[in-house]
C-alpha cells in the first residue's frame, strides 16, 4: 500500500510594521484557503524570487506603492499545516516591512484589517504559525 505523500505550496507572509504596531488582515470568504482567518498580506509564489512576490502582495492587497515600504527583514522559511488538510505543508517564505503610512486600501481577499501590538497576536484566530513567522523576523 502506498502512502499518499503531502503536496508542497510555497507562500509568502508579509508583515508591515508602522509605528511599532503591526498590520493583520482578516481573510474574506472568497479566497480558497484559509477563510474569516487572522494572516498577514499573502500569497502564492508565483515568480522565483521570494522578496519580488512580497512586493506584488503588499501592491495588491494595501495598494501600498514599493517606495512606501522599506525591507527590514527577510526570515528563514518555515513548514505549517492545516489542522483540516494535512495532505498540504505551506512552505511560508516571511518577511517585515516598515511602512510609511497606516492607511491602507484592501482588496476582495479581507474582509478587515487591523494595527496591533505584535505581543497581542494570540488573541487572534490566525493562520497556521503566524506567531512563529512573525517571531522569525524579528530575529532580524
Amino acid at each position: 500500500m502506498t502512502t499518499k505523500q503531502p503536496k508542497t505550496m510555497h507562500v509568502v507572509t508579509v508583515f508591515l510594521e508602522y509605528d511599532r504596531k503591526i498590520l493583520l488582515l482578516k481573510r474574506s470568504l472568497k479566497v480558497r484557503t484559509m477563510q474569516s482567518l487572522w494572516a498577514g498580506i499573502s500569497g502564492y509564489l508565483e515568480d522565483k524570487d521570494p522578496l519580488l512576490q512580497a512586493l506584488k502582495e503588499i501592491q495588491e492587497e494595501t495598494g501600498l506603492s514599493k517606495e512606501m515600504v522599506k525591507l527590514l527583514c527577510a526570515g528563514k522559511p518555515l513548514e505549517a499545516v492545516e489542522s483540516d488538510k494535512p495532505d498540504v505543508i505551506w512552505i511560508v517564505h516571511p518577511f517585515l516591512f516598515h511602512s510609511t503610512t497606516n492607511l491602507i486600501r484592501i482588496d476582495w481577499e479581507h474582509d478587515e484589517i487591523r494595527w496591533i501590538n505584535p505581543s497581542d497576536m494570540q488573541s487572534y484566530e490566525t493562520v497556521p504559525k503566524l506567531k512563529e513567522a512573525l517571531d522569525n523576523v524579528y530575529v532580524c
